[in-house]
């Protein structure tokens, strides 16, 4: 269908949909729900099943997960530039989002006025949120501090109602993509401290004081945004081809399919995409399901 989002932020190119999708990963089987010439990104499953949200325009949105409707946007109150780093709530009741102007802010999951959760800081200082504790009293989320060659890319938490930042790695070396475990006793995240080779980055997990780092994955592709099904049994990440740097869109990406301890993989889907595919949880409450974007050429 033609686009019914606001133009803000990366455009698709000539020619080119995005297809949010959903496949079953005991099958294989994969079910298009909703396709648009315009960029969403980013699906999130609604903790009762019912619905997807996602990023576009700046804005977030609701489908139903089969597709049958068209999408309803959320109102987001004054933030109109959200990036497409959001999380739900355990109990499904509050959306925790990332505007570009930095900072974290809290609303309802139907819609309505936001309230920030960040701080400010005498220093650059950018969030990107990417979980949220089983209890949901804290946020897991990376930091940019500093500007050029002083930037780094480290991995902090917060409360979920606002207080003090905790920081959990300081190295010089990026780090992204931190999400707890459904039992909370780990924080998944990628990084490239264990790589001398830039963009390098693998999965790993440590405690969630910051303790206790374990590598997941070690092969030669770029390994991105690991994700945990909801009865903690399976893990999703995003495979790059070797030599990536970051995590951009357009590139002939694989969803592989882990145990959360590590060991072996399965791919799952091979597709183009990159940025905006599965940059937050796409799990159904089920663990059987899993969405995501995929960013195809149509002529």
């Amino acid at each position: 269908m033609k686009s019914i989002f606001a133009r803000h932020g990366r455009q698709l190119a000539k020619g080119q949909v995005a297809q949010l999708t959903t496949i079953d990963i005991e099958t294989s089987a994969q079910n298009i729900i909703f396709e648009t010439d315009a960029n969403i990104e980013a699906p999130n499953w609604t903790p009762d099943g019912a619905s997807l949200i996602f990023n576009a325009g700046g804005e977030l949105w609701r489908i139903d997960y089969q597709g049958k409707a068209v999408p309803e946007k959320i109102d987001t109150g004054v933030l109109k530039d959200l990036n497409n780093d959001h999380v739900l709530s355990p109990d499904g009741q509050t959306l925790y989002v990332s505007s570009n102007d930095g900072h974290l802010y809290a609303l309802p999951v139907t819609g309505g006025a936001p309230r920030r959760v960040s701080n400010t800081h005498d220093r650059p200082f950018h969030y990107y949120l990417h979980g949220i504790s089983p209890d949901g009293t804290t946020l897991a989320y990376v930091a940019v501090e500093g500007e050029g060659e002083h930037r780094r890319i480290n991995i902090f938490t917060i409360p979920s109602a606002g207080g003090p930042d905790r920081r959990l790695s300081d190295i010089s070396k990026p780090n992204d993509g931190p999400e707890y475990s459904p039992d909370g006793r780990w924080i998944y995240f990628n990084s490239e401290r264990a790589s001398d080779r830039a963009g390098h980055a693998q999965i790993f997990r440590m405690r969630p004081d910051g303790s206790g780092i374990e590598q997941m994955t070690s092969d030669e592709r770029v390994n991105w945004f690991p994700h945990l099904s909801p009865d903690g049994r399976r893990m999703v990440y995003i495979s790059y081809p070797e030599g990536t740097l970051g995590h951009p869109p357009d590139r002939d990406v694989i969803l592989r399919l882990m145990h959360p301890d590590g060991g072996e993989y399965r791919d799952l889907a091979a597709f183009n995409g990159g940025q905006g595919t599965i940059n937050v949880n796409s799990w159904a409450p089920d663990s059987r399901r899993f969405a995501y974007v995929a960013y195809p050429f149509k002529n």
